[in-house]
């Protein structure tokens, strides 16, 4: 499985229905006083799934604490039963810094994201947002979301992106992390996007079942959503990182062919064929 996880299990909450108590009388005869007696029967109880487990997500990103894609996927993760989503994100944009970190804690404020949900900014890189959560607010996370990124993080950019970064701080101190950007388009609606992460988190949701061990995970799955405007996405395939390509610009175009036929075998060509990749990348940066 992508990330260095097997899926060991699959929650869902079913609803159930209690039994039903249905109750008659007789009514007297033959001038008698007696009532008859009452019949009382019970409809047999529906059995039901456990319902998941508490599962707390911190959610961060480097656009920016009010940026529309951490907001989408923040209200998405937190629509989920027993989901508890805490937000920590830098106060301005943070694009193209990778994993790097302020010498000395930065300050952090208190802070909304674009729809007014409470949130953390933090005067710093998006990986000293993570810390600032960690060890400064004492989050314990079972999972950090990084992201939505407007604008995609393909295998020869992951060691640039920010986005990349935190969830590679997360994950260098154990904690299971996901990665998760938009092309780049003329416009940007992030439902597609945020509909993938949500269900990445519920096919995986039986292994966070921790807070960091504090030994460093070997990778971390990097997800990329094509931007197809009011066109659907392909479909989702995972395949192997591409950290190289003859020509660099096709990992950044504006805009994928989500109208394509073509299905192919590569990490940057299938998402510009419209597909949603799924890769693995070294927690550990190349360079």
């Amino acid at each position: 499985m992508v990330g260095g996880w097997r899926a060991l299990a699959r929650t869902g909450l079913a609803a159930g229905a209690a039994g039903v108590l249905f109750v008659g009388a007789a009514a007297c005869g033959g001038g008698g006083d007696d009532d008859a007696p009452i019949a009382a029967t019970s409809a047999p109880a529906v059995a039901t799934s456990a319902a998941p487990a508490p599962l707390t997500i911190l959610v961060t990103n480097d656009d920016g604490v009010g940026a529309a894609g951490i907001d989408a996927v923040a209200k998405a993760l937190a629509a989920l039963p027993a989901v508890t989503v805490t937000i920590v994100a830098p106060a301005t944009n943070q694009s193209g810094t990778g994993g790097k970190t302020s010498p000395q804690p930065p300050a952090h404020h208190d802070a909304t994201t674009a729809s007014g949900t409470a949130a953390t900014a933090v005067d710093g890189f998006p990986a000293d947002s993570v810390n600032v959560a960690l060890d400064t607010l004492g989050v314990k996370p079972n999972l950090v979301v990084s992201g939505i990124n407007q604008g995609q993080n393909l295998g020869p950019f992951v060691d640039l992106s920010g986005t990349v970064g935190a969830a590679r701080a997360a994950a260098s101190r154990g904690i299971p992390s996901i990665a998760s950007s938009m092309g780049l388009g003329p416009t940007y609606d992030y439902t597609q996007g945020a509909d993938l992460v949500v269900a990445w988190v519920k096919e995986h949701r039986g292994e966070f079942t921790g807070t960091g061990s504090g030994t460093a995970l070997d990778t971390i799955p990097n997800l990329n959503i094509p931007n197809c405007g009011t066109a659907k996405i392909r479909g989702e395939r995972e395949l192997a990182t591409e950290p190289k390509v003859t020509d660099m610009s096709t990992a950044i175009t504006n805009g994928q062919n989500c109208s394509s036929t073509e299905t192919p075998a590569d990490e940057v060509a299938a998402f510009n064929a419209g597909f949603a990749t799924l890769t693995s990348i070294p927690v550990k940066p190349a360079t």
